[in-house]
Protein backbone atom coordinates (compact mmCIF):
# COMPACT_ATOMS: atom_id res chain seq x y z
CA UNK A 1 0.00 0.00 0.00
CA UNK A 2 1.33 3.45 -0.94
CA UNK A 3 2.73 5.66 1.80
CA UNK A 4 0.97 8.54 0.08
CA UNK A 5 -0.41 9.52 -3.31
CA UNK A 6 -0.14 13.02 -4.75
CA UNK A 7 2.29 15.78 -3.82
CA UNK A 8 4.67 15.40 -0.91
CA UNK A 9 6.73 18.43 0.00
CA UNK A 10 10.49 18.20 0.40
CA UNK A 11 10.41 20.71 3.22
CA UNK A 12 13.29 23.04 4.07
CA UNK A 13 14.87 23.32 7.50
CA UNK A 14 14.59 27.02 8.45
CA UNK A 15 17.59 28.62 10.15
CA UNK A 16 18.15 31.58 12.45
CA UNK A 17 20.88 34.09 11.59
CA UNK A 18 23.30 32.17 13.81
CA UNK A 19 22.64 28.99 11.83
CA UNK A 20 20.55 27.20 14.46
CA UNK A 21 17.23 25.63 13.47
CA UNK A 22 14.30 28.03 13.64
CA UNK A 23 11.56 25.79 15.00
CA UNK A 24 8.93 28.54 15.08
CA UNK A 25 9.39 29.07 11.34
CA UNK A 26 9.50 25.30 10.80
CA UNK A 27 6.14 24.98 12.50
CA UNK A 28 4.70 27.77 10.36
CA UNK A 29 5.92 26.02 7.21
CA UNK A 30 4.31 22.75 8.29
CA UNK A 31 0.99 24.51 8.94
CA UNK A 32 1.23 26.33 5.59
CA UNK A 33 1.68 23.00 3.82
CA UNK A 34 -1.16 21.22 5.57
CA UNK A 35 -3.54 24.16 5.08
CA UNK A 36 -2.82 23.99 1.34
CA UNK A 37 -3.51 20.26 1.01
CA UNK A 38 -0.01 18.83 0.74
CA UNK A 39 -0.24 15.04 0.82
CA UNK A 40 2.93 14.26 2.81
CA UNK A 41 5.88 16.00 4.43
CA UNK A 42 9.38 14.76 3.70
CA UNK A 43 11.63 16.07 6.47
CA UNK A 44 15.41 16.46 6.55
CA UNK A 45 16.21 15.27 3.06
CA UNK A 46 18.46 17.09 0.62
CA UNK A 47 16.16 20.14 0.62
CA UNK A 48 16.20 19.97 4.42
CA UNK A 49 20.02 20.23 4.43
CA UNK A 50 20.59 16.83 6.00
CA UNK A 51 24.32 16.82 5.09
CA UNK A 52 25.04 19.78 7.38
CA UNK A 53 22.87 18.82 10.35
CA UNK A 54 24.49 16.80 13.10
CA UNK A 55 22.67 13.70 14.32
CA UNK A 56 21.04 15.40 17.31
CA UNK A 57 19.71 18.26 15.16
CA UNK A 58 18.59 15.84 12.46
CA UNK A 59 16.62 13.70 14.89
CA UNK A 60 15.19 16.68 16.74
CA UNK A 61 13.91 18.09 13.43
CA UNK A 62 12.22 14.76 12.68
CA UNK A 63 10.72 14.62 16.18
CA UNK A 64 9.41 18.18 15.88
CA UNK A 65 7.91 17.54 12.43
CA UNK A 66 6.16 14.37 13.60
CA UNK A 67 4.70 16.08 16.67
CA UNK A 68 3.67 19.24 14.83
CA UNK A 69 2.07 17.32 11.98
CA UNK A 70 0.13 15.22 14.52
CA UNK A 71 -0.94 12.49 12.07
CA UNK A 72 -2.67 14.93 9.73
CA UNK A 73 -0.45 13.81 6.84
CA UNK A 74 2.35 11.21 6.69
CA UNK A 75 5.85 12.29 7.70
CA UNK A 76 8.68 10.65 5.78
CA UNK A 77 12.10 11.08 7.37
CA UNK A 78 15.30 11.37 5.38
CA UNK A 79 17.71 8.91 6.99
CA UNK A 80 19.91 7.77 4.11
CA UNK A 81 23.69 7.89 4.22
CA UNK A 82 26.79 6.69 2.42
CA UNK A 83 27.53 4.78 5.63
CA UNK A 84 25.06 1.90 5.87
CA UNK A 85 25.53 1.50 9.63
CA UNK A 86 24.75 5.17 10.14
CA UNK A 87 21.65 4.92 7.96
CA UNK A 88 20.48 1.94 10.02
CA UNK A 89 20.95 3.86 13.27
CA UNK A 90 19.14 6.94 11.98
CA UNK A 91 16.32 4.84 10.52
CA UNK A 92 15.73 3.07 13.82
CA UNK A 93 15.69 6.40 15.64
CA UNK A 94 13.24 7.91 13.13
CA UNK A 95 10.93 4.94 13.60
CA UNK A 96 11.07 5.40 17.37
CA UNK A 97 10.20 9.08 16.91
CA UNK A 98 7.02 8.20 15.03
CA UNK A 99 7.91 8.75 11.37
CA UNK A 100 5.57 7.08 8.88
CA UNK A 101 8.23 6.20 6.34
CA UNK A 102 11.87 6.68 5.36
CA UNK A 103 13.59 8.32 2.40
CA UNK A 104 16.92 6.61 1.68
CA UNK A 105 19.30 8.37 -0.68
CA UNK A 106 21.73 6.15 -2.57
CA UNK A 107 25.31 6.10 -1.21
CA UNK A 108 27.24 9.18 -2.32
CA UNK A 109 30.96 9.88 -2.75
CA UNK A 110 32.17 6.37 -1.92
CA UNK A 111 29.30 5.12 -4.16
CA UNK A 112 29.00 1.37 -4.76
CA UNK A 113 28.07 -1.27 -7.34
CA UNK A 114 24.51 -2.38 -8.07
CA UNK A 115 25.24 -5.45 -5.91
CA UNK A 116 26.32 -3.09 -3.14
CA UNK A 117 23.13 -1.07 -3.50
CA UNK A 118 21.07 -4.22 -3.05
CA UNK A 119 23.07 -5.26 0.03
CA UNK A 120 22.98 -1.80 1.63
CA UNK A 121 19.31 -1.10 1.00
CA UNK A 122 18.34 -4.58 2.18
CA UNK A 123 20.27 -4.12 5.43
CA UNK A 124 18.66 -0.74 6.11
CA UNK A 125 15.12 -1.88 5.26
CA UNK A 126 15.42 -5.03 7.37
CA UNK A 127 16.45 -2.94 10.39
CA UNK A 128 13.05 -1.21 10.55
CA UNK A 129 9.35 -1.89 10.12
CA UNK A 130 8.78 1.37 8.25
CA UNK A 131 8.12 1.52 4.50
CA UNK A 132 11.18 2.77 2.66
CA UNK A 133 11.49 5.02 -0.40
CA UNK A 134 14.71 4.65 -2.38
CA UNK A 135 16.01 8.01 -3.61
CA UNK A 136 17.72 7.92 -6.99
CA UNK A 137 19.48 11.23 -7.71
CA UNK A 138 22.64 10.46 -9.71
CA UNK A 139 23.46 14.15 -10.32
CA UNK A 140 24.14 14.56 -6.59
CA UNK A 141 25.33 11.10 -5.56
CA UNK A 142 27.21 9.80 -8.59
CA UNK A 143 25.29 6.53 -8.30
CA UNK A 144 22.39 5.47 -10.51
CA UNK A 145 19.94 2.90 -9.16
CA UNK A 146 19.26 0.89 -12.30
CA UNK A 147 15.68 -0.24 -12.99
CA UNK A 148 16.65 -3.88 -12.55
CA UNK A 149 18.12 -3.10 -9.12
CA UNK A 150 15.08 -1.18 -7.91
CA UNK A 151 12.82 -3.89 -9.30
CA UNK A 152 14.76 -6.61 -7.46
CA UNK A 153 14.53 -4.69 -4.18
CA UNK A 154 10.82 -3.99 -4.62
CA UNK A 155 10.11 -7.65 -5.29
CA UNK A 156 12.34 -9.16 -2.60
CA UNK A 157 12.42 -6.75 0.36
CA UNK A 158 8.94 -6.44 1.81
CA UNK A 159 9.13 -2.87 3.16
CA UNK A 160 10.92 -1.27 0.21
CA UNK A 161 7.82 0.43 -1.06
CA UNK A 162 8.80 3.10 -3.57
CA UNK A 163 11.43 4.98 -5.53
CA UNK A 164 11.84 8.74 -5.73
CA UNK A 165 13.13 8.97 -9.30
CA UNK A 166 15.27 12.04 -9.97
CA UNK A 167 17.54 10.62 -12.66
CA UNK A 168 15.82 12.82 -15.24
CA UNK A 169 15.74 9.82 -17.57
CA UNK A 170 12.15 9.15 -18.60
CA UNK A 171 13.16 6.00 -20.46
CA UNK A 172 14.66 4.66 -17.25
CA UNK A 173 11.48 5.45 -15.33
CA UNK A 174 9.39 3.70 -17.98
CA UNK A 175 11.61 0.64 -17.75
CA UNK A 176 11.35 0.58 -13.96
CA UNK A 177 7.53 0.71 -14.07
CA UNK A 178 7.54 -1.95 -16.79
CA UNK A 179 9.69 -4.25 -14.64
CA UNK A 180 8.19 -3.62 -11.22
CA UNK A 181 5.06 -1.51 -11.42
CA UNK A 182 3.16 -4.11 -9.40
CA UNK A 183 5.82 -4.25 -6.68
CA UNK A 184 7.14 -0.73 -6.17
CA UNK A 185 5.60 2.74 -6.37
CA UNK A 186 7.32 5.55 -8.25
CA UNK A 187 7.36 9.23 -7.30
CA UNK A 188 8.77 11.93 -9.53
CA UNK A 189 11.80 13.54 -7.92
CA UNK A 190 11.83 16.34 -10.49
CA UNK A 191 9.13 19.01 -10.53
CA UNK A 192 9.37 19.42 -14.30
CA UNK A 193 8.53 15.74 -14.85
CA UNK A 194 5.44 15.26 -12.69
CA UNK A 195 3.06 14.74 -15.60
CA UNK A 196 5.36 12.54 -17.70
CA UNK A 197 6.18 10.22 -14.79
CA UNK A 198 2.62 10.02 -13.50
CA UNK A 199 1.32 9.35 -17.01
CA UNK A 200 3.54 6.25 -17.03
CA UNK A 201 2.09 5.03 -13.75
CA UNK A 202 3.82 7.08 -11.07
CA UNK A 203 1.67 7.94 -8.08
CA UNK A 204 2.98 11.37 -7.15
CA UNK A 205 5.90 13.69 -6.60
CA UNK A 206 8.31 14.58 -3.82
CA UNK A 207 8.48 18.26 -4.59
CA UNK A 208 10.54 21.40 -4.06
CA UNK A 209 7.96 23.47 -5.94
CA UNK A 210 5.47 22.53 -3.24
CA UNK A 211 7.51 24.49 -0.68
CA UNK A 212 6.29 27.75 -2.22
CA UNK A 213 3.20 26.60 -4.17
CA UNK A 214 1.71 23.67 -2.22
CA UNK A 215 -1.87 23.96 -3.44
CA UNK A 216 -0.90 24.18 -7.09
CA UNK A 217 1.49 21.23 -6.77
CA UNK A 218 -1.17 19.17 -5.00
CA UNK A 219 -3.70 20.11 -7.69
CA UNK A 220 -1.27 19.14 -10.46
CA UNK A 221 -0.65 15.71 -8.96
CA UNK A 222 -4.36 15.21 -8.25
CA UNK A 223 -5.27 16.02 -11.85
CA UNK A 224 -2.92 13.24 -12.90
CA UNK A 225 -4.39 10.82 -10.36
CA UNK A 226 -7.82 11.69 -11.75
CA UNK A 227 -6.66 10.99 -15.31
CA UNK A 228 -7.05 14.63 -16.37
CA UNK A 229 -3.72 14.81 -18.14
CA UNK A 230 -4.64 17.62 -20.53
CA UNK A 231 -5.42 19.98 -17.64
CA UNK A 232 -2.40 18.69 -15.71
CA UNK A 233 -0.11 19.38 -18.67
CA UNK A 234 -1.30 22.99 -18.84
CA UNK A 235 -0.47 23.51 -15.17
CA UNK A 236 2.85 21.69 -15.54
CA UNK A 237 3.87 23.95 -18.42
CA UNK A 238 2.74 27.09 -16.60
CA UNK A 239 4.94 26.12 -13.65
CA UNK A 240 8.09 25.53 -15.72
CA UNK A 241 9.55 29.07 -15.46
CA UNK A 242 9.20 28.96 -11.67
CA UNK A 243 10.65 25.45 -11.52
CA UNK A 244 13.65 26.59 -13.58
CA UNK A 245 14.16 29.54 -11.22
CA UNK A 246 13.97 27.23 -8.19
CA UNK A 247 16.84 25.20 -9.64
CA UNK A 248 18.91 28.05 -11.08
CA UNK A 249 21.38 27.44 -8.24
CA UNK A 250 22.01 24.36 -6.12
CA UNK A 251 18.94 23.25 -4.14
CA UNK A 252 17.96 24.44 -1.51
CA UNK A 253 19.57 27.85 -2.12
CA UNK A 254 16.77 29.16 -4.40
CA UNK A 255 13.84 27.69 -2.48
CA UNK A 256 15.04 29.25 0.76
CA UNK A 257 15.30 32.58 -1.07
CA UNK A 258 11.78 32.07 -2.41
CA UNK A 259 10.36 31.35 1.03
CA UNK A 260 12.11 34.42 2.40
CA UNK A 261 10.49 36.48 -0.38
CA UNK A 262 7.13 35.12 0.84
CA UNK A 263 8.00 36.25 4.37
CA UNK A 264 8.31 32.68 5.69
CA UNK A 265 11.68 33.15 7.45
CA UNK A 266 13.56 30.22 5.97
CA UNK A 267 16.87 31.96 6.62
CA UNK A 268 20.08 31.21 4.79
CA UNK A 269 21.47 27.77 3.99
CA UNK A 270 24.42 26.46 5.94
CA UNK A 271 27.90 26.46 4.47
CA UNK A 272 29.12 25.28 2.04
CA UNK A 273 25.90 26.64 0.52
CA UNK A 274 25.61 30.43 0.39
CA UNK A 275 22.74 32.86 -0.24
CA UNK A 276 21.42 33.24 -3.77
CA UNK A 277 23.03 35.67 -6.21
CA UNK A 278 21.04 38.96 -6.39
CA UNK A 279 20.46 38.69 -10.14
CA UNK A 280 19.03 35.19 -9.67
CA UNK A 281 16.83 36.45 -6.81
CA UNK A 282 15.30 39.03 -9.15
CA UNK A 283 14.58 36.38 -11.77
CA UNK A 284 13.10 34.12 -9.09
CA UNK A 285 10.92 36.95 -7.81
CA UNK A 286 9.56 37.59 -11.32
CA UNK A 287 8.81 33.88 -11.82
CA UNK A 288 6.98 33.76 -8.49
CA UNK A 289 4.89 36.82 -9.35
CA UNK A 290 4.05 35.40 -12.76
CA UNK A 291 2.99 32.09 -11.25
CA UNK A 292 0.92 33.82 -8.56
CA UNK A 293 2.75 32.70 -5.42
CA UNK A 294 4.15 36.12 -4.52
Amino acid sequence: MAIFKGAGVAIVTPMHEDGSINYEAFGDLIEFQIANHTDAIIAVGTTGEAPTLDDDEHLEAIRYCVEKTADRVPVIAGTGSNNTAHAIMMSKEAEALGADGLLLVSPYYNKTTQKGLIASYTAIAESTNLPCILYNVPSRTGTNILPETAAYLGKNVKNIAAVKEASGNISQVAQLIELAGDYIDVYSGNDDQIVPIMSLGGIGVISVLSCVAPKETHDLAQLCLDGKYKEAAKLQLRALPLIRALFSEVNPIPVKAALNLQGRKAGNPRLPLVPMEPTHVEALKKAMIDFGCL
